[in-house]
């Protein structure tokens, strides 16, 4: 496994009073562990990245309710090789809040899961290869909203060797019956 987008400086504190996380810079989403992603040539696999919005925040979904608010992506850079052929996000909740209470916002809260499909060339050489990208996000508590940040996310995919098709032919061994 592999740990990405460790929330730096974080500490219980920080955690358990948000005032304090705000004040101490202290990323209001982590990023958990990305297990690497074996897939053949020419086939796909999914990744799941699982990410905690702490305590006391929210993030906007990502298809909130409003154009005006910043939806939650997260955007991927793979090598050559390798495609990312979709990204899937989890449906948002409908809250409201103090600040807003006749107006629901779609958003996210505790922990949420982002899939994508990771697709190998039919002609990607075996080995591990690195996809780097990031979970963009504006977080918001009962107050305020803050600036926009993101958290870093990277894993491996491991291509394996291609199947075998099905238009490999076996030749069975010659008959021992001699046919005259």
């Amino acid at each position: 496994m592999l740990l990405v987008g460790v929330a730096l400086g974080s500490t219980a504190r920080a955690q358990d009073d948000p005032l304090l996380a705000h004040k101490t810079g202290t990323p209001k989403v982590t990023a958990g562990a990305i297990t690497e992603v074996p897939v053949a040539a020419g086939k796909e696999n999914r990744v799941s990245m699982k990410f905690t919005v702490l305590r006391g925040y929210h993030v906007n979904s990502n298809k909130p309710n409003s154009e005006a608010l910043i939806p939650t992506t997260v955007s991927l850079s793979p090598p050559t090789d390798i495609l990312i052929a979709g990204i899937t996000y989890p449906a948002g909740k409908d809250l409201s809040f103090p600040f807003a209470p006749d107006e629901k916002l779609n958003v996210y809260t505790g922990d949420i899961t982002v899939t994508a499909l990771v697709r190998a060339a039919k002609t990607a050489p075996v080995g591990r290869y690195r996809v780097h990208g990031q979970l963009k996000y504006q977080a918001c508590d009962d107050r305020a909203c803050y600036p926009p940040t993101q958290v870093p996310v990277a894993f491996d995919v491991k291509v394996l060797k291609a199947p075998a098709t099905a238009t490999t032919r076996h030749n069975p061994a010659q008959s021992p019956h001699i046919h005259q």
